[in-house]
């Protein structure tokens, strides 16, 4: 047993204890790895706050922060919390969650949800306005990934498009800036960066934007080929170390839990169509 200490007493006389402290864990069967239920951030094309959740298939999306009436949300577009993962669908309570993308002021939408969602909308919208007056969100584009014109490769991608587990996805940063989201014993992020010294890096290359085409009538991009960071030749626990974005210290120490969510999104090929880069690395092209 562990004893208490005495920090004081209540209005009665009762004296206060307070116990040892415990630090959180992770629970065996989770799904997440999260030690938090959401992940705060804002959204990259509005500014506006989102909170990130992990989807029962271990996907990332973002979430209104803040709960909604059942009443005002369309049944399709209802999600409610369970254990700290999102699920796509209500619990049958007043109150339910709704998708950033749904009410997120730089996309279109081509029918309005609800009166109600629509004053939302347009409040997100104001603030969205006030972001841009004040110099602090640049419409159209991300001023972190635009290309600084004393950049000596101009040609290396900010968002690089990353090949594994027989998968594409895009990523938030350049591959060398990729960190690792595992906690460390000071119950701080891992300041380690995912292609850590020593491991096998990945080979550039130019892939087909679209590998399988589906129809004659489906939409062309304007790039045929685009640049691939692939790891597909690397073993299978390589793969999944950098899928679940950890370094190679705490891909072996699988009590650590996540400080942060994985920043990989599938490609897009029509969404991402900004970051696809049309030529190689300079510092890479003698190596493909």
């Amino acid at each position: 047993m562990h004893s208490t200490r005495t920090t004081g007493r209540h209005w009665d006389g009762t004296p206060k204890t307070q116990g040892r402290r415990r630090s959180l864990t992770v629970a065996r069967d989770s799904p997440s790895r999260l030690l938090r239920i959401a992940q705060s951030s804002h959204c990259r094309d509005c500014g506006n706050p989102v909170n990130w959740h992990t989807t029962s298939n271990r996907r990332a999306i973002p979430l209104h922060p803040f709960e909604l009436p059942t009443a005002i949300v369309p049944e399709s577009h209802r999600w409610h919390l369970a254990s700290g993962i999102a699920y796509p669908a209500g619990d049958g309570g007043p109150w339910c969650r709704l998708a950033h993308l749904a009410l997120c002021p730089a996309r279109v939408t081509p029918d309005a949800v609800s009166p109600a969602l629509d004053d939302i909308r347009r409040r997100l919208a104001l603030n969205t306005r006030r972001l841009i007056d004040a110099g602090l969100l640049t419409p159209g584009g991300h001023p972190e990934t635009e290309p600084h014109p004393d950049d000596p490769y101009p040609c290396t991608p900010a968002r690089p498009v990353v090949q594994l587990l027989y998968g594409r996805y895009i990523a938030s940063a350049s591959i060398d800036d990729i960190q690792c989201v595992a906690q460390t014993v000071r119950r701080t992020r891992c300041t380690n960066p995912v292609l850590a010294p020593g491991a096998t890096p990945g080979r550039w290359t130019l892939m087909p934007s679209t590998p399988h085409r589906r129809s004659t009538q489906q939409l062309g991009l304007p790039a045929t080929d685009i640049a691939v960071y692939d790891l597909s030749h690397l073993p299978y626990s390589e793969q999944v170390r950098w899928r679940t974005q950890r370094c190679p210290t705490h891909a072996t120490i699988n009590a650590a839990p996540d400080l942060a969510l994985a920043d990989w999104e599938l490609l897009d090929p029509l969404l991402h169509h900004q970051f696809l880069a049309t030529r190689l690395p300079q510092g890479t092209r003698r190596h493909s």
